[in-house]
């Protein structure tokens, strides 16, 4: 039997790998094997195989032992010194050695040179990285669409730097940030879980103010119906920073579902509202009707009637002239976001006093023939439509708009051109 001496531990590098179990969290199984694994592998790049050691570690204590079984040969026989030992060699261990017998001896790490220290070195930091790395992955992989606070640490040009409560870094890039957001380092931001990427090993974990998901997981943390599943969040539909419209229905007769979303002076909405920088949001009664469903999505507009093309999910929405306004809202956002919810094509008609149905068009669809700076400026004037346009006085347009007048020409025969079309 061979007698082992005591090994002097490689103390610093297992201390940082304490510190990372403390820090991320790992399983100390987990932990154990990665020091075992790195040892081994410089081990074997040293003396080409480590299947004659033994490795043990223990990062508790911080101490680390090995042990090498080496076989006894003949002195003149001695052909691979990492595995055979002379005989000689190995009666001045134990002086009843043998050849055929084996030998365990103690071996002192630092004994490997200062090169094995350095190649430990890589090796331990290669390990950290890749075990946070899976780390992270496997912390976020399955919580997508979950909401989460962090801290903000850095606010770049197209992206802001988060931190969760593990110091791991969480990425909100400006596309999914809402436009009035302003960020300051060291303060908590709520987001929702967008994507986890893995590409080369390397996660990413991507998080969004601007999903639908945001706004529904704000409503089921705000309202506990929704939660406890006795209010039904159907459909939403966002703009963010500007406007949103969600549907609910109740699973209980006896709830009003819109009231108890928005709850009594709006209490229960208004802290979402304030959330998303005053983000107005509509809740409106889901109906599988889907005539009644666009015609609630549409509010505050009251529609006259509709027709329906469901094969090509497209409707056709006739309103009374002063409703047309109300139904398209500012910027169009009502029927973009009526559109969204119900998930049809919404085309706005106007009823004339003779019962004859005249279609408008919104001024955005002559964008790719007229400038949308000219759109825009026409727009700001409460024009929102092409028969808007045609109905105001020429001279206003080009005062209150600031436009030129062969400007405002061209765009009046461009929208007129279109109804004589029609005509024709």
């Amino acid at each position: 039997m061979a007698k082992k001496a005591t090994v002097e531990p490689v103390q610093t590098l297992i201390e940082t790998f304490q510190e990372f179990n403390e820090t991320k969290h790992i399983d100390s199984t987990v932990l154990l094997g990665v020091l075992e694994e790195s040892f081994r592998s410089v081990i074997a790049k040293i003396n080409g195989s480590d299947d004659n050691y033994d490795v043990i570690v223990n990062p508790e204590k911080g101490d680390l032992e090995i042990t090498r079984h080496r076989e006894v040969v003949a002195d003149d026989e001695v052909i691979n010194p990492n595995t055979q030992i002379a005989l000689s060699e190995a009666q001045k261990i134990e002086d009843d050695f043998e050849i055929g017998e084996e030998v365990s001896e103690a071996v002192n790490f630092e004994s490997f040179g200062r090169r094995a220290i350095l190649t430990l070195r890589q090796t331990l930091a290669s390990k950290i990285l890749e075990l946070e790395h899976e780390t992270l992955y496997n912390k976020y992989k399955d919580r997508v669409g979950e909401l989460i606070s962090a801290e903000v640490y850095q606010v770049w040009k197209n992206e802001a730097l988060l931190v969760d409560a593990d110091k791991n870094d969480l990425l909100l890039p400006k596309a999914h940030q809402v436009p009035r957001d302003y960020y300051r380092k060291g303060e908590t931001v709520r987001a929702v879980i967008e994507r986890v990427d893995n590409t080369n090993g390397n996660p990413k974990i991507y998080v969004s103010r601007t999903s639908t998901n945001f706004l529904r997981r704000l409503l089921e943390n705000q309202i506990p119906e929704i939660a406890e599943g006795i209010i039904r969040l159907v459909d939403i539909a966002r703009l963010p920073g500007e406007r949103a419209k969600i549907s609910v229905e109740s699973r209980d007769e006896h709830i009003d579902p819109v009231g108890a979303c928005v709850g009594v002076k709006g209490s229960r909405i208004h802290d979402i509202v304030r959330e998303l920088h005053n983000e107005s949001i509509d809740v409106i009664p889901y109906s599988s009707n889907t005539m009644l469903y666009i015609q609630r999505a549409l509010s505050p507009a009251q529609v006259s009637s509709i027709e329906l093309d469901e094969d090509r999910k497209k409707a056709e929405v006739y309103l009374k002239p002063d409703q047309v306004s109300l139904a398209i809202g500012k910027g169009g956002q009502n029927i973009k976001l009526a559109s969204m919810l119900t998930g049809y094509t919404i085309d706005v008609f106007r009823e004339t006093e003779g019962g004859q149905e005249v279609e408008d068009i919104y001024l955005d669809e002559f964008s790719d023939e007229i400038d949308q700076w000219v759109i825009d400026a026409v727009k700001a004037l409460g024009l929102q439509t092409a028969k808007d346009v045609l109905s105001a006085p020429r001279d206003k347009i080009i005062t209150k708009a600031d436009l030129e007048e062969e400007t405002v020409d061209d765009m009046i025969a461009i929208l007129k051109a279109e109804f004589e079309g029609e005509e024709s």
